[in-house]
């Protein structure tokens, strides 16, 4: 998800680019001519990023705790192509719609990579 930071960026990129003022008190490049200050990065732009230490902890207690009741079947149901009842069912758990979208997200990349490993139960 997108930082104030990186929204701002993004903003200014898809915008026209501005032409510089001229100096002038009228006209299309009207305003006082100013060199724009380069502004240090503020710890506030970091908001919400995970650092190596917090991701390598929370990928260890994945391995070895494994996925939560409610996770499991939440990925059963993304199996059989029902991810509207998976989202719903997040949704319940979970409490709002964002964080039921990203976790079954989340739940969806998990069974991705399973897929790739060739990890997937198969069933005789």
């Amino acid at each position: 998800m997108p930082t104030t930071a990186d929204r701002r960026r993004i903003e200014a990129t898809a915008m026209a680019p501005k032409q510089p003022n001229s100096g002038l008190f009228v006209g299309l490049k009207k305003g006082h001519v100013v060199t724009p200050k380069e502004l240090a990065p503020r710890p506030s732009d970091r908001k919400g990023k995970t650092s190596k230490r917090v991701h390598f902890a929370r990928s260890l207690i994945r391995e070895v705790a494994g996925f939560a009741p409610y996770e499991k079947r939440i990925t059963e149901l993304l199996k059989v192509g029902k991810d509207k009842r998976a989202l719903k069912v997040a949704k319940r758990k979970l409490g709002t719609h964002k964080r039921a979208k990203r976790k079954r997200e989340e739940m969806a990349g998990a069974l991705r990579k399973m897929r790739a490993a060739g990890g997937g139960e198969k069933k005789k």
